[in-house]
């Protein structure tokens, strides 16, 4: 027994003991109220602080499963060097078989070369042109995997209802500028230099001049699908296409001034069906409206 143990003993009074017995009693008259309180919160559904859970709205809305910047530059090397071997696999396939279509693309013309050099710079650049438009399709097809989940819904049923429309004029710019613009603007600015010079003419400069008026001609006849994907995403209309017809008239004049050879003949060919496809674009975007109202009525 400790013998200091009554000194360590706390004495209380009465009165000290009547206020230890009201404090108990209060506690007590607490804890069902601090328990119905717990039970209505369940009850509500309001979530603690430590249950917190994580959702994509809470990232300020990115989903873990949005691609990263990383991921788009990934997907776009593939499209590039799916491109790029598509593109190389056309161009050895032109150039080794090019005994062949020479005097397809020179219209048995006689030609003359100045340097070994320029036999060489002919047949490239000749080569690239065909192996270019023979890949065109596959490269579309690459860049539209690049850029679909990227578009809206509706720009997406737009590419895809039409991206064979926009091939096909493609194809058609590139046959008249071939079979029309060609041959008229080669002979008569042959037959204008042949009243006073000997005419002949060389190997790379007829590559010029044939790349001249065939490839710019090609992407001119895209100019329908153009307005109807302006018209599609709401920044074109009919009305404002009438009423620019005048100045449109005078940039699509400059343009195929600047695209075709330094003659009136030539440029008088392109701006011909230019303002005939500029027309057209006016008539499919008007009735693209009517659809669109019709639809919505």
């Amino acid at each position: 027994m400790d013998p200091y143990g009554d000194h360590n003993r706390k004495i209380i009074s009465p009165l000290d003991k009547m206020t230890v017995q009201r404090e108990q009693d209060s506690q007590q008259d607490k804890m069902p109220l601090l328990e119905e309180q717990v039970e209505m919160e369940s009850d509500s559904g309001q979530q603690k602080p430590e249950l917190f859970i994580e959702t994509p709205d809470s990232n300020n809305g990115k989903s873990d499963n949005d691609p990263t910047l990383v991921e788009h530059l990934t997907d776009l090397r593939k499209q590039l060097i799916k491109s790029a071997v598509v593109f190389i696999s056309f161009f050895v396939g032109v150039f080794a078989t090019v005994n062949l279509w020479v005097p397809i693309a020179t219209r048995g013309h006689e030609l003359i070369v100045l340097g070994p050099m320029e036999v060489v710079v002919f047949y490239m650049s000749i080569s690239t042109a065909l192996a270019f438009g023979l890949s065109l399709p596959f490269l579309c097809h690459f860049l539209w995997q690049f850029v679909k989940p990227g578009l809206h819904l509706k720009e997406k049923q737009f590419l895809s209802l039409y991206s064979p429309v926009m091939f096909l004029l493609f194809l058609g710019g590139l046959a008249f500028g071939y079979f029309v613009v060609n041959p008229l603007s080669y002979g008569f600015l042959v037959s204008l230099g042949a009243v006073n010079f000997t005419v002949m003419v060389s190997a790379q400069e007829y590559a010029k001049f044939l790349l001249m008026t065939t490839m710019p001609i090609g992407l001119l006849f895209e100019l329908p699908i153009v307005a109807m994907f302006l018209a599609a995403i709401g920044v074109l209309t009919a009305h404002t296409l009438r009423k620019v017809r005048k100045w449109s008239y005078l940039i699509l004049a400059v343009v195929s001034a600047l695209i075709t050879p330094p003659d009136f003949v030539s440029q008088l060919i392109i701006l011909i069906p230019m303002i005939l496809l500029y027309e057209a674009s006016i008539y499919i975007v008007l009735h693209m409206e009517r659809r669109n109202i019709a639809v919505n009525e």
